[in-house]
């Protein structure tokens, strides 16, 4: 009881500051307010980005490779005619992997070409994305249909003349009208909807299946050179979910070394990517963003730290007398300590709340202009508040100390 009753007295007093001194109070407290709204404000929006980033990388799959010609990271001395020279990955490696592999729930061979126009009667739709792929695409990737259905797999095999297509494209060539079962017109050839994919919206990478059309890869070989490096051949590798990323990567090594006739001691001519090295690049930067936060953050904190403990120094003269009279009615010194302690914590914590409520307009502000909502996650708030606690402690300490030690007749008498 004793506790609660000295921790209301000090919000008592610091409220009494406040209110009495309330220029002198605010400008103490800016420094405090500055800092936990910097650090808060760069956690926030590297959790924010973090979160949305990562949702974006686990679209790939957390257990899923791909076979590239070139890596998704080099070495600072990387000898890029090295991987100028490598073969692009081929029908014959996603065959025989096809054949071969036992760890993996779906293998795709997939290429993609950008830029190009698709046509219903009057209606076209530029800009688009077309994708061909093998029957397992979707097993190797992650979507939803909104209508129609996917490839079997005798138009996959015989290269039938179907496609599926995003939603944006849907809504651009019929509105409102189903697509599925209608012909249009796309790399010069016609062919008929059977499915649409779910609107998803972009991700962080900026990548969507709204305006992707998918075409089987039997079909496309017949109209483009699925094995030239401009179309972007790779092999989709999504590993069974009781085998680790580890064992499916050391079996795909294993054949591709095999399929390509690679003598031992010799370099791999091809890249096993995986979504792990995105997450660790990531993982640097958001490291450098905190710690830069920290720093730039940590000197405002500093300088509030120390503006705290002028202001209680400044209490402690004001109430000298008000300690000495506690003091000769029986008060302890400890009461005297955590009094003026717990008025500092008390001044630091509303620092705190000012610089965690100015983060919180500011994500509303950012969302509302675009859109882009940056969240004040719980964590933040209890390590902003703590911040505030660490700092009030520290600063009040010493003030605090010196009150404890003063003689009642003498602060009486001052």
């Amino acid at each position: 009881m004793i506790v609660f009753r000295l921790i209301g007295e000090s919000f008592r007093f610091a409220f009494d500051a406040l209110r009495q001194n309330k220029l002198r109070t605010m400008l103490s407290l800016l420094a405090i307010t500055i800092g936990i709204f910097t650090i808060i404000t760069v956690f926030s929006a590297v959790d924010t980005f973090r979160g949305k980033l990562q949702s974006s990388v686990d679209k790939l799959g957390s257990n899923t490779i791909f076979i590239q010609k070139w890596p998704w990271s080099f070495g600072d001395n990387y000898p890029w005619w090295k991987y100028m020279n490598r073969p692009q990955p081929s029908l014959r490696d996603f065959e025989i992997l096809r054949a071969r592999m036992e760890n993996a729930q779906g293998i795709t061979f997939e290429i993609s070409t950008g830029d190009r126009t698709i046509k219903y009667r009057s209606s076209s739709v530029e800009g688009i994305t077309v994708t061909a792929a093998s029957q397992d695409f979707d097993k190797t990737w992650n979507f939803e249909l909104q209508s129609g259905r996917y490839f079997t797999e005798s138009e996959s095999s015989n290269g039938a003349p179907v496609l599926l297509m995003g939603a944006d494209i849907s809504e651009g060539l019929f509105g409102s009208e189903d697509p599925v079962g209608k012909q249009v017109q796309i790399l010069g050839r016609r062919l008929t909807v059977i499915g649409v994919f779910k609107k998803e919206g972009e991700d962080m990478f900026g990548s969507t299946l709204d305006k992707n059309v998918n075409v089987p890869v039997n079909f496309a070989k017949g109209i483009l050179d699925i094995q030239n490096e401009r179309y972007g051949p790779q092999i989709t590798v999504r590993g069974n979910d009781n085998v680790s990323l580890e064992e499916i990567e050391s079996e795909l090594q294993g054949l591709m070394r095999s399929i390509h006739r690679i003598r031992p001691g010799q370099e791999d001519d091809f890249a096993l990517n995986k979504t792990t090295i995105i997450s660790n690049q990531l993982d640097s930067m958001f490291t450098m963003v905190n710690i830069a936060g920290w720093i730039i953050g940590g000197f405002s904190i500093l300088v509030g730290g120390f503006s705290i403990a002028n202001i209680m120094f400044v209490s402690v003269k004001e109430r000298t007398n008000i300690i000495g009279i506690q003091k000769s009615l029986g008060a302890k010194n400890y009461f005297i300590l955590l009094q003026f302690i717990f008025e500092s914590i008390s001044l630091c914590i509303l620092g705190g709340l000012l610089g965690l409520i100015l983060v919180y307009l500011m994500a509303l502000a950012i969302g509302a202009a675009t859109g882009f909502s940056i969240i004040l996650g719980l964590n933040n708030i209890i390590l902003g508040i703590g911040i505030s606690i660490i700092i009030g402690t520290i600063s009040g300490f010493w003030p605090a100390y010196s009150a404890s030690r003063l003689d009642p007749v003498e602060a009486i008498r001052s």
